[in-house]
């Protein structure tokens, strides 16, 4: 299984998303050694913002793109070769303004690509990007997945949209949430966001186990 692990908070090696999702990668890593994975650090190596030269480049032909014109299609190529080639991907992005990071923001306009990840046919648009397992990996302040404060979480609603659109609907989502309400509340998101790691791992370790004996 290949695994894309894109990570995205600024506050690096202080992240709650990006420490847990990182764990979550390695250990999926350790329990099949013939796992693979590739690091998409959006904070070390941020992606440019789509820009004029982006807007009209993707829709030129190859051979009459400028020289920023393929440089910029480029980076979008790159980033969707990693995305096709993974079986599983993990998003981790801290909860920034009720929704989620710029840099991540940018991978996402990077990787919506018509003609490429998604299409549009007689029954409207397709998502091309299918039969991927998504986990996205969310800290937060406060709690958003309950209560009073759930119609601030545009995080969650546009991620499962936007990925769906592009055909990934197999999504799961890992909350470290209440991170900022304390000591005794951050060490309890942090076991709780663990633990569900640890389920999904051996989750994923049986499903493969049975699949193999198949």
């Amino acid at each position: 299984m290949s695994i894309l692990l894109v990570t995205s908070s600024p506050r690096g090696a202080a992240s709650h998303s990006t420490r847990i999702a990182t764990e979550f990668a390695e250990k999926l890593v350790a329990a099949d050694p013939s796992n693979t994975l590739v690091v998409r650090d959006l904070v070390a190596n941020p992606l440019p913002h789509i820009d004029a030269d982006y807007a009209t480049g993707i829709y030129t032909p190859a051979e009459a793109r400028t020289s920023r014109q393929a440089e910029v299609v480029g980076v979008s190529d790159v980033v969707l070769d990693e995305l096709f080639a993974a079986d599983s991907v993990i998003l981790a992005t801290g909860f920034i303004n009720f929704n989620i990071s710029s840099t991540l923001k940018s991978w996402v306009d990077h990787i919506a690509r018509s003609g490429k990840s998604f299409a549009y046919g007689e029954n409207g648009p397709k998502g091309l990007v299918a039969g991927k397992k998504v986990y996205i990996v969310l800290a937060s302040g406060g709690i958003y997945s309950e209560g009073a404060a759930v119609q601030f979480d545009h995080a969650i609603p546009y991620l499962r949209s936007v990925l769906g659109f592009l055909g990934m609907t197999d999504l799961e989502v890992i909350r470290i949430e209440g991170v900022g309400m304390g000591a005794d509340a951050l060490a309890a998101a942090l076991a709780k966001a663990s633990t569900k790691v640890d389920a999904i791992v051996a989750a994923t370790g049986n499903a493969e186990r049975v699949a193999t004996a198949a």
